[in-house]
């Protein structure tokens, strides 16, 4: 179930770095080196497959921006939370 904006708006306040737009959750990262963003999208994406939910990524040199939806339930869900929560663990501080 998708949800609320209110409920998204709270989320997006505990994680850093991450954004509510367009009707996703998005998180652009600035890594040091090209390959440094890569090994961070193996990283995600082996998470992701675990647990079956995965996000989109654009790669552009040495930015990746993650952007998470439910498109199953037509908007964010609590499993897009705790998947920016694992990206931002997997990224660290960047």
């Amino acid at each position: 179930m998708p949800l609320t904006d209110e409920e998204i708006d709270s989320a997006v306040g505990d994680l850093d770095g991450w954004e509510h737009t367009d009707g996703a959750l998005r998180r652009s990262v600035k890594f040091p080196a090209f390959l440094d963003g890569i090994d961070a999208v193996r990283r995600v994406a082996e998470h992701a497959e675990a647990k079956d939910h995965h996000p989109d990524i654009d790669i552009r040199w040495r930015t990746v921006t993650f952007t998470l939806v439910t498109h199953s339930e037509g908007g964010i869900t609590a499993k897009d939370v705790q998947m920016a929560a694992a990206i931002n663990e997997i990224v660290g501080d960047r």
